[in-house]
């Protein structure tokens, strides 16, 4: 399989849209998986276009191949920085590269770092302007970043 030719589909599938490609792998045998997000979320007649879009444009008789698309979902790490965007105002749970795990609300991101608002501060000190204690980590810290689902 052509990778390159696989991404071009989805870019020009995607494009102009909110939709985005979050990863794309395909497996020695030929099992294509793509994931997608979207800025507004991703329903399954999404999924379907996209996978029959590409279905379309590939031969089987040339290669045969299993495809399979699918949203990113909430229980996957967050890989993009418009994921991360997308989900400001929820709570996030971190790990950084030396192993520390910071839970909270992600309250901004930039093109270099988050802030968080860790789930430890006092409840008096998050309703207090004056208190600032958000922290700060860069994008190249984060080991794995998980929306935590809150019901």
């Amino acid at each position: 399989m052509d990778k390159v030719a696989i991404l071009g589909l989805i870019k020009d599938k995607l494009e102009g849209t909110d939709k985005f490609l979050v990863d794309m792998h395909i497996s020695n045998d030929n099992r294509i998986n793509v994931s997608i997000d979207g800025d507004n979320g991703i329903t399954i007649d999404d999924c379907i276009e996209l996978s029959r879009y590409i279905e379309k444009s590939l031969n089987r008789d040339e290669e045969d191949f299993e495809l399979n698309v699918a949203s990113a979902g909430l229980d996957n790490p967050l890989k993009l920085h418009r994921q991360y965007v997308k989900n400001i105002g929820r709570s996030l749970a971190i790990t950084t590269n030396d192993g520390e795990k910071i839970c909270g609300e992600l309250l901004e991101v930039t093109d270099d770092d988050i802030t968080i608002l860790p789930d430890n501060t006092p409840r008096k000190k998050r309703k207090d302007p004056e208190q600032d204690n958000t922290q700060k980590i860069l994008f190249n810290d984060i080991q794995t970043a998980k929306i935590i689902i809150k019901f």
